[in-house]
């Protein structure tokens, strides 16, 4: 079942064409990354998606109707710029929240609790949100956002301002919503996040889109094109091959992609096993980063 329909979707501010004749399905019970450099257009697709804006052409479906004010009770937006009552109590404000998307008061009252108790905020009931840390307003706004339990997520940077431990406690909700049926659209910067997560992907850059898919079906593509070592000793034999494209390069351990005028990796392998102790040696498919940054860089040269 497609939850989300986006055909030939344009807007423009001005001369500038946020969104430029895009298309795309996502499906239910998946999660789709919506990724792009800075002022790519993902934000403003958002905001259409959840009619913030109106497009200007083309048209966008939600459950199989085009959206509108009704559907907003079954969807669970979490913006990029987060909005808190600073001086409301967290658990009134949350209780409010709930109540606009028509929960009654005790049934917002018990969910409230339930998600800051899961989320390790439980004490925090009672404070104000100007009295809350950065991550901890975080963790509200995201409640504020799920609990309703809406049949679509819409996050647009939900892992800012989170340290790691709670960045995983979250990432493990957010599978979870979907290993329950919740269709989720994701919106990130950080592309490890995105390809450990999503099922699908669509790639925006300058209101096009550049790239969209399967990751898995995308990444197959590409081929295992990417060489990860780890040694011990001078990696000063590294500088002997050309035609490598460097990813990472440290005093132990190197990533790079080779290409048809590459040496191969036997030829690599063997040179190395004669001036370092070779701790691993794996040929990969590229990283999601790495996709993401050929994809852009190409698109950008064809331009210029």
């Amino acid at each position: 079942m497609v939850v989300i329909e986006v055909k030939n979707v344009i807007k423009k501010f001005g001369d500038y064409a946020a969104s430029n004749k895009i298309s795309f399905d996502v499906e239910s019970g998946r999660i789709m990354g919506l990724l792009g450099p800075n002022g790519a257009g993902k934000t403003t697709m958002i905001r259409m998606i959840t009619n913030i804006l109106i497009p200007d052409e083309g048209e966008i479906k939600v459950f199989g109707e085009r959206v509108g004010s009704e559907h907003q009770n079954n969807i669970g937006y979490l913006p990029e710029e987060r909005g808190l009552y600073k001086k409301i109590k967290v658990l009134d404000q949350l209780i409010y929240f709930a109540q606009l998307k028509g929960m009654t008061k005790i049934d917002a009252q018990q969910k409230a609790m339930y998600w800051l108790d899961k989320l390790d905020a439980k004490d925090w009931a009672s404070k104000k949100i100007q009295e809350l840390s950065k991550g901890m307003q975080q963790k509200v706004q995201f409640i504020s956002t799920i609990i309703h339990n809406p049949d679509l997520l819409i996050l647009d940077e939900p892992f800012s301002g989170f340290d790691p431990i709670n960045t995983e406690v979250l990432k493990r909700i957010i599978l979870d919503m979907r290993d329950e049926g919740k269709t989720i659209v994701l919106s990130t910067h950080v592309m490890e996040q995105a390809e450990q997560m999503c099922d699908d992907i669509c790639l925006i850059n300058k209101g096009s889109i550049v790239l969209d898919g399967k990751i898995r079906d995308i990444k197959k593509s590409y081929g295992k094109d990417t060489i990860i070592m780890e040694f011990e000793g001078d990696d000063s034999f590294l500088d002997e091959f050309k035609n490598l494209k460097f990813i990472n390069r440290t005093n132990n351990r190197v990533e790079f992609r080779i290409s048809i005028d590459s040496p191969t990796p036997k030829q690599i392998l063997d040179v190395a096993s004669d001036k370092v102790n070779i701790i691993k040696y794996e040929i990969v498919e590229p990283s999601l980063h790495e996709i993401f940054i050929d994809v852009v860089s190409k698109q950008e040269a064809k331009n210029e």
